[in-house]
C-alpha cells in the first residue's frame, strides 16, 4: 500500500494512522523505503512510502484468567 506523508509526519506516526499499530511495522516500512531515513525524523510533506500489508492478530483459543476473582 502506498500513502503519501503529511506535514509533520514521522514514520511512526504515519504507520500507525494507516495500519493501527506501529509494533514491527516500521521496521518492515524502512526495509520496503530503504531511501527513507535519509529524510530524517520528520519525513518531507507529500513523501510517498510503501507500507506492508498489514497482518491479522492471531486468534486465542484460551480463556482469559482474572488474577483478582
Amino acid at each position: 500500500m502506498q500513502v503519501r506523508s503529511r506535514q509533520g509526519d514521522t514514520l511512526d506516526a504515519l504507520v500507525f494512522r494507516y495500519l493501527g499499530t506501529s509494533s514491527g511495522y516500521v521496521e518492515q516500512a524502512l526495509s520496503l523505503n530503504p531511501d527513507l531515513a535519509q529524510l530524517g525524523a520528520v519525513l518531507p510533506s507529500g513523501t510517498i512510502v510503501n507500507l506492508p500489508a498489514p497482518t491479522a492478530a492471531p486468534a486465542t483459543d484460551q480463556a482469559s484468567i482474572s488474577l483478582w476473582d
